[in-house]
């Protein structure tokens, strides 16, 4: 299977956040979400914390499992990250970060090693040369999370409801003058199953996730990453978007999220 490894033009101006000091980054526009034109994507804050828990990760260890809580929608205002190691193994380590009062996050992170076992993987959906750009979900600014990422959908799409599979990939970076780490790639992007396999109008209901549950058997390699994305709601208010998630040599993992959903 033929990769697309080609890192697209980097324009200096997408980034999702400028550093101002080390633990200190300004929002820039192009981490608004498509619920208000003042709060963020999910996936750009979940891409920055698990930066910071990447910075606290052991040589040879992997981030297999992160959890986040978001208690509030982040606002596209400075942001400060905090991360500390809860706790320390030989094997593994769980590493917390946080973005108060926002959004914080757990991970398990593991120890690798060469040649401990056969890799099992499952092939990957029609590649990103095969899939199609269709229109975003209709938002009165012309600037946000949907323009800073190239999304192109294999089947499905934000205009209709049910599952969807899509290839994503960041237009620039995550940090202004800093090459994205394949961590922040997946991670940027796996937010955003509830919005690829909706299935209630977004004019009439909100379904927005309080949670984001990643595990990954690998960092995928290139550039693109994959949602293959299924959505399901119980009539009391409470949804679950479950997503496989894949780069171009097959399967990297899957997030969950839990939903909210509620009449607007």
């Amino acid at each position: 299977m033929s990769r697309s490894d080609t890192w697209p033009e980097h324009d200096p101006a997408v980034a999702f956040y400028t550093q101002v000091s080390e633990n200190r980054f300004a929002s820039t526009e192009h981490t608004r979400g498509p619920w208000s034109a003042d709060t963020q994507h999910a996936g750009p804050p979940a891409a920055l914390l698990g930066r910071a828990v990447e910075q606290l990760a052991r040589p040879g260890m992997r981030i297999a499992r992160i959890t986040y809580d978001i208690a509030r929608p982040v606002p596209i205002a400075p942001l400060t990250v905090s991360a500390t190691v809860v706790r320390e193994g030989r094997s593994t380590m769980i590493v917390s970060a946080a973005i108060e009062p926002y959004m914080r996050c757990t991970a398990l992170v593991i120890r690798t090693a060469s040649g401990v076992a056969p890799d099992i993987v499952r092939e990957a959906p029609s590649g990103p040369a095969d899939a199609v750009p269709r229109p975003f979900i209709p938002v009165p600014y012309s600037v946000g999370y949907h323009t800073a990422m190239e999304i192109r959908f294999v089947d499905g799409s934000f205009l209709d409801p049910g599952p969807a599979t899509a290839w994503m990939r960041m237009r620039g970076t995550l940090v202004e003058g800093e090459k994205p780490s394949p961590l922040a790639r997946v991670l940027v992007a796996a937010d955003s199953g509830n919005g690829l396999s909706m299935v209630l109008d977004i004019d009439k209901h909100v379904f927005v996730n309080p949670d984001l549950s990643v595990h990954l058997l690998r960092y995928p390699v290139g550039t693109w990453v994959c949602l293959k994305s299924r959505s399901y709601i119980d009539g009391a208010g409470i949804g679950f978007a479950d997503t496989e998630l894949y780069d171009e040599l097959g399967n990297l993992g899957r997030s969950a999220q839990s939903l909210f959903v509620n009449p607007r």
